[in-house]
C-alpha cells in the first residue's frame, strides 16, 4: 500500500495494518509548508494491548528459532533498506523537514545497526567450564526477555528505532514500537519491509499515540523492557515509571553538546565542522553542537569565521536543490526557539547572526528558523542553560583548556563533546578528563559506530546500559547459569549440607 496517500494511518499489529479503536487523531504536517498531510491515531490502552498481545503470542516461536535464522531475516531486511533508502528518505524529509541527503544518511546509520545485529549469534554465546566440581559442569546462556517496547523521537524516525528493534529481534525478543506522532509513517514502511524480509507475524508491531499510549506501554504487565530517546524530563519519567512497574529500562535524555576550539586548531576545518554539527538537521539532533568554547586568543577569529559561514547557510525545504538546512518540526518549536533567541538578546549575549525571521520564497507558512550565532555567552544565560534543539550556536570564551573542560563537566547534560586541536597532549587530557558519554577529537559529532554503544552520562541517560552495540545485547537478554551433573546409578545424592564443588 502507498502509505503516503492515506488520510488516516493504521497501526501495525500481527503482520498487517490494523484499524485502532481510538477516536482521537492528530495532524501530521509537512514542516516546510505547514500543510496537514495525513492524520495519525492516538491509540488508547486497548490499542496498545492489541499490539502487545500480538507480540506476546509471537514470542515463544521466535525465541525458539535458531539465532542464525533470526539473523538471516535481518540480512534480507538490510538489503531491502538499501534498495529503498531513497524512498525512505523522502518520507523522513516530508514529515520531519531535514534535507534529503541528511535523511538518507540517517537511514544508512540505521542500516549499520541492522548489519551489526546480523552478527549477534556470536554475541549470544555464553561461557562454559568443564568440571567446576567433581563431575559437575557449569555454563551460562543469554536468554531473550519477551515483549520489548521502543518509544522514539521525531528527529530520527528511521535511525533511532533501528538502534533498538533489530538488536531486540536478533536476541529473540518481540517488539512494539511507539514512534513519535509527528513522524509516524516511516515506522509503518519499516514494518512492511520486515514482513517482506520474512519476519513472522507479530514479532514487530507499531502502536501510534501520545502520552496515553506511552503510559499504557509503561504499565502493561507483559512488556518486559522499555527503550526511549527524547528530552530529559520525559526520560526521567519513563525511567521512574518503567522501573516502578518492574521493567528493564534505558532512557536517553537531552543534551548540551560542546565544541572546544584551541588556539592551535585549524580554524577553517573547525568552522566548517561546527557549522555542520550545529545547523545540520536544523539543530534537531541530540548530538548537535550547541555550545562553542573558544580558548584564549582564538575567539575573535573564530567568531568572525563562524559568522561569515553561518550567513551563507542555505535554508529552505528539505527536498529543495542545494539546501543545507530545512525547517524545524512544528510551529510551536519555531516559536519556542525564537523566544529563546529573544531571551539571549535580552540577557546581554552578542547576536552575530539573527535567524528569527528568514525569508523562504514560496514557503511563507513553513516552520523555518535561520542559522543563529551568539558570542560572549555566559553560563548563567538561558540560551546556554536550556537545550535549544534548534539552529542556535552560543560561543563562550575561556582562558584555558582546564576552564573549558570545567564548563563541560559542570553542565547537567553529558551526552557528547568535541575538541579541535593539533596537540596530542591537549587531546589526551581532554579524552581522559571530560565527563561525557561520547567524546570527539577533531570530530564534531562523535556518534559511535553500531558495534560500539551510544549513550551519555548524568541527565543524558537514565539506566545502566546504552543502546545498540554490546550494551544493546546485554539490555535485551538476561543471563541464565546452568550447573549440571550426571551421576552413575547408585551414586550418593546430595545431603542436607551445602554441596561442595571440589
Amino acid at each position: 500500500m502507498d502509505l503516503t496517500t492515506l488520510e488516516r494511518l493504521p497501526m501495525w499489529v500481527g503482520g498487517r495494518p490494523h484499524s485502532p479503536t481510538t477516536t482521537r487523531y492528530g495532524e501530521v504536517t509537512n514542516p516546510a509548508t505547514g500543510e496537514v498531510i495525513r492524520h495519525v491515531p492516538y491509540g488508547n490502552a486497548a490499542d496498545v494491548d492489541a499490539a502487545v498481545q500480538s507480540a506476546a503470542a509471537a514470542f515463544p516461536g521466535w525465541a525458539a528459532s535458531p539465532p542464525l535464522r533470526r539473523a538471516r531475516v535481518l540480512m534480507r531486511f538490510r538489503d531491502l533498506l538499501d534498495r529503498h533508502r531513497k524512498e525512505l528518505a523522502r518520507i523522513v524529509t516530508q514529515e520531519h523537514g531535514k534535507t534529503l541527503a541528511d535523511a538518507e544518511g540517517s537511514v544508512v546509520r540505521g542500516m549499520e545497526v541492522v548489519e551489526f545485529a546480523t552478527g549477534i549469534p556470536h554475541l549470544l554465546k555464553g561461557e562454559h567450564n568443564d568440571s567446576v566440581g567433581t563431575d559437575v559442569d557449569s555454563w551460562s546462556m543469554r536468554m531473550p526477555l519477551g515483549v520489548c517496547a521502543g518509544i522514539t523521537p521525531f528527529n530520527f524516525p528511521a535511525m533511532v528505532p533501528m538502534w533498538m528493534f533489530p538488536v531486540a529481534i536478533a536476541c529473540g525478543n518481540t517488539f512494539v514500537l511507539k514512534p513519535s506522532e509527528r513522524v509516524p509513517t516511516l515506522s509503518l514502511r519499516l514494518a512492511e519491509l520486515l514482513q517482506e524480509a520474512g519476519l513472522p507475524d507479530g514479532v514487530f508491531n507499531v502502536a501510534h499515540g501520545d502520552k496515553e499510549a506511552v503510559d499504557a506501554l509503561l504499565a502493561h504487565p507483559t512488556v518486559r523492557a522499555v527503550s526511549f530517546v527524547g528530552s530529559t524530563p520525559i526520560a526521567r519519567y519513563i525511567y521512574e515509571t518503567s522501573a516502578r512497574h518492574g521493567k528493564r529500562v534505558q532512557a536517553l535524555g537531552g543534551a548540551k553538546n560542546h565544541a572546544i576550539v584551541m588556539p592551535d586548531a585549524d580554524l577553517d576545518f573547525a568552522t566548517e565542522a561546527i557549522i555542520g554539527a550545529g545547523y545540520g538537521s536544523a539543530g534537531e539532533r541530540c548530538m548537535a553542537i550547541s555550545g562553542i568554547i573558544a580558548v584564549g586568543d582564538v575567539a575573535d577569529a573564530l567568531a568572525a569565521k563562524l559568522a561569515e559561514r553561518a550567513r551563507r547557510v542555505t535554508t529552505g525545504p528539505g527536498d529543495g536543490t542545494d539546501v543545507e538546512m530545512g525547517p524545524v518540526i512544528t510551529c510551536a518549536a519555531r516559536d519556542r526557539i525564537t523566544g529563546l533567541i529573544d531571551r539571549g538578546v535580552a540577557e546581554g549575549a552578542s547576536l552575530l547572526v539573527d535567524g528569527r525571521r528568514p525569508t523562504i520564497p514560496g514557503h511563507a507558512d513553513g516552520f523555518f528558523v535561520g542559522p543563529t550565532l551568539f558570542d560572549r555567552v555566559t553560563p548563567s544565560m538561558t540560551i546556554y542553560r536550556e537545550e535549544v534543539f534548534g539552529p542556535v550556536l552560543a560561543m563562550l570564551r575561556v582562558p584555558s583548556l582546564e576552564d573549558a573542560i570545567g564548563l563541560i563537566n559542570a553542565n547537567p547534560y553529558a551526552n557528547g563533546a568535541a575538541l579541535f586541536t593539533r596537540s596530542g597532549h591537549a587531546a589526551r587530557r581532554f579524552q581522559r578528563e571530560v565527563e561525557v558519554g561520547m567524546a570527539g577529537i577533531n570530530v564534531p559529532i562523535p556518534v559511535p559506530m553500531a558495534f560500539y554503544s551510544f549513550g551519555g552520562w548524568r541527565n543524558s541517560l537514565f539506566g545502566d546500559l546504552n543502546v545498540h552495540g554490546v550494551d544493546g545485547v546485554r539490555f535485551y537478554t538476561r543471563l541464565k547459569t546452568v550447573t549440571s551433573r550426571w551421576p552413575d546409578d547408585g551414586s550418593a545424592a546430595p545431603g542436607f549440607h551445602m554441596p561442595l564443588m571440589g
